[in-house]
């Protein structure tokens, strides 16, 4: 594995380095302003890239363009950055199957319908978002990505709401919300995955009643709810027959007591 440890003299004119044969690029820095090199639009064989700064406030990153024509990249994770939108600058990027923003600025969904999320990431099955305290709402057009498997989002205290239209995504299996302490609920069309499998929300403080659609998830399996003693229970639980596992702490375990005798296969798991 090639690895770049770059700093603030890491500029877009350095020489034009080839490494045709490099599968992870990991670039480090500490400034304001980064400009990806251009050399990186020859690693044809480029599967992940990583970029990371170590500053105090986020970076803004330009020249996404040399990532459009990697037809090998695979992931991307990005680490105090500064995200105009989480279409990557409207970059094409057809392969891309995982993206990871962690303690981002994430900006509102592009006004340039040009280029739509969905068509601009039409093979991502995985998106992970922490510690992103300015993710106020997660943008629509993220939902018309039918491909994605896997969503989360964790310890963003500044979402509130998701979209309804999170119920086209149909093939997702896991939606992680932990620790979301200010997303006041979730909404009815939750009821459209039928695949899903895990739903985690964890300390989500603010959720005071689960939809009655929650019955609908016929795939879920596993039920994350600890810290959640004052959410209410629809008793559209009971048709929850594929759920095995229930991991919340004592006092949510209460919430759960009168559905016992319908959920005969329902374990209950603390979670200290």
């Amino acid at each position: 594995m090639e690895k770049f440890y770059a700093d603030e003299t890491f500029l877009s004119n350095w020489p034009n380095i080839q490494a045709p044969e490099v599968g992870v690029l990991v670039l480090n820095f500490r400034t304001k302003k980064y400009t990806l090199p251009k050399f990186i639009k020859s690693m044809d064989k480029l599967k992940t890239l990583i970029l990371t700064n170590y500053g105090f406030f986020s970076a803004e990153i330009s020249n996404f363009i040399v990532l459009g024509n990697l037809s090998n990249l695979k992931r991307i994770r990005l680490e105090q950055v500064l995200i105009p939108s989480l279409t990557i600058n409207c970059v094409q990027l057809e392969n891309l199957q995982k993206i990871s923003l962690i303690g981002c600025n994430i900006g509102p969904a592009s006004g340039d319908k040009a280029i739509r999320i969905s068509d601009a990431l039409p093979k991502l099955v995985e998106i992970n978002i922490g510690y992103c305290n300015s993710l106020n709402e997660l943008p629509v057009g993220l939902c018309d990505i039918v491909s994605l498997k896997k969503l989360r989002i964790t310890y963003c205290p500044g979402l509130s709401i998701l979209p309804r239209e999170i119920g086209k995504m149909v093939n997702l299996q896991v939606l992680m919300l932990s620790s979301c302490r200010n997303l006041s609920d979730l909404p009815d069309t939750i009821g459209s995955l039928h695949k899903l499998s895990i739903l985690d929300i964890s300390d989500c403080i603010s959720i005071k009643n689960l939809p009655e659609q929650i019955g609908e998830l016929q795939s879920l399996k596993k039920l994350y709810m600890t810290g959640c003693s004052n959410c209410r229970l629809p008793n559209s639980v009971t048709t929850l027959h594929s759920l095995k596992s229930v991991i919340c702490d004592e006092e949510t375990e209460k919430s759960w007591k009168p559905f016992k005798r319908d959920l005969p296969n329902v374990t209950i798991i603390y979670w200290v």
